[in-house]
């Protein structure tokens, strides 16, 4: 982590939600709820987790690696991770983190993108809780700090249940309510939890 975040009144988000305000019109990021990935003094690395995709579903993503696909695999949805990198696939995923390439999130939470796990989850040795993910998000130096200073986001730790086992469509609110807010309460005037 660099002294230019700590220096400016930031620490490092890893680990955390942004939870995007009701003012935040930038149509990538209107509604979700973000995971941060990496945070450092080079820019921030995120994955948006309530936007599925309306037409892809995994066994799409197994398919077209010509994986076989263990009976009962394939139909969980997709999710747009972000506008950053749309065609490459990301993987969200619980314990073991014994993958190539898995970058630690939390203690709970790894990131990876290897095509071990991919193969692994194609034949349900993986592990049980995954979400993957098309394209991520990026901030570059400097421009997450500002986008929170203008109260676009509020932030909470991560967590882990409502990654993967809230529906996307309640994973807004129910992290908002997770901050101890009701939602129907926020206004332009709300800022950083």
């Amino acid at each position: 982590m660099g002294d230019n975040l700590e220096t400016a009144g930031f620490s490092s988000l890893k680990g955390h939600f942004l939870i995007a305000m009701p003012e935040l019109s930038d149509p990538n990021f209107a509604g979700t709820v973000t995971l941060i990935c990496e945070h450092n003094a080079d820019g921030a690395l995120g994955l948006i987790i309530n936007r599925p995709h309306p037409l892809i579903v995994t066994e799409q993503i197994f398919k077209e690696f010509k994986m076989s696909v263990h009976e009962g695999v394939g139909q969980d949805p997709i999710y747009m991770g972000g506008p950053v990198q749309t065609g490459e696939i990301y993987i969200l995923h619980g314990p073991p983190f014994d993958w190539r390439g898995t970058l630690q999130v939390t203690r709970t939470l790894a990131l990876s993108n290897t095509i071990d796990l991919l193969e692994a989850m194609a034949v349900k040795v993986g592990p049980t809780r995954t979400r993957m993910m098309l394209g991520c998000a990026g901030w570059g130096p400097g421009q997450l700090e500002q986008e929170l200073l203008d109260n676009a986001w509020l932030t909470r730790d991560a967590l882990d249940h409502i990654i993967f086992n809230t529906s996307a469509v309640e994973c807004w609110e129910e992290a908002v309510k997770s901050l101890g807010i009701d939602p129907m309460l926020l206004s332009s005037g709300a800022g950083n939890a």
